[in-house]
């Protein structure tokens, strides 16, 4: 099967992560550098003050950094299984509108596969940075990943 038939990952995750779907996510780039994934503005999602929740915000940031780990790490699915270890968010200034999540590893994918080969469970950051349309960084985000050994 030549790589232009298979689902993107951001298709593989809207099919697999009803939230995904719910946010009407869009990824835009995933590679093993970095993961782009916008929300739209959208009205239901939005809080008191008319941006977007911040429960929102945060699931944009947690599925960009998803979308880098199964892009940097889906080579492993056969031995590891990606989870989410902890999660710390900071939100620094009001979103409006859509906001963009962008994500990027915090360790050398050489080093977290070595350590999976010598027998171990790699813990490694992913650091995401949600702006709004006009750069302004509206929160930081840091998630612990690890992947788990299949026993």
């Amino acid at each position: 099967m030549s790589s232009e038939t298979l689902p993107s990952i951001g298709e593989m995750m809207a099919a697999s992560v009803p939230m995904v779907r719910t946010l009407n996510l869009e990824f835009t780039e995933t590679t093993a550098e970095r993961a782009v994934v916008r929300m739209p503005d959208q009205s239901d999602f939005h809080n008191h003050v008319g941006g977007p929740h911040a429960g929102a915000m945060f699931t944009l940031a947690e599925s960009a950094s998803g979308a880098i780990v199964m892009t940097t790490f889906g080579d492993q699915l056969g031995r590891a299984v990606p989870l989410a270890v902890r999660a710390e968010i900071g939100y620094k200034k009001l979103a409006m509108g859509p906001v963009t999540a962008t994500a990027e590893l915090g360790r050398p994918v050489a080093e977290v596969v070595a350590e999976l080969d010598a027998g171990g469970r790699p813990e490694f950051p992913v650091n995401i940075a949600l702006t709004r349309e006009d750069g302004a960084v509206t929160g930081e985000m840091s998630i612990v990943w690890t992947l788990r050994p299949n026993k």
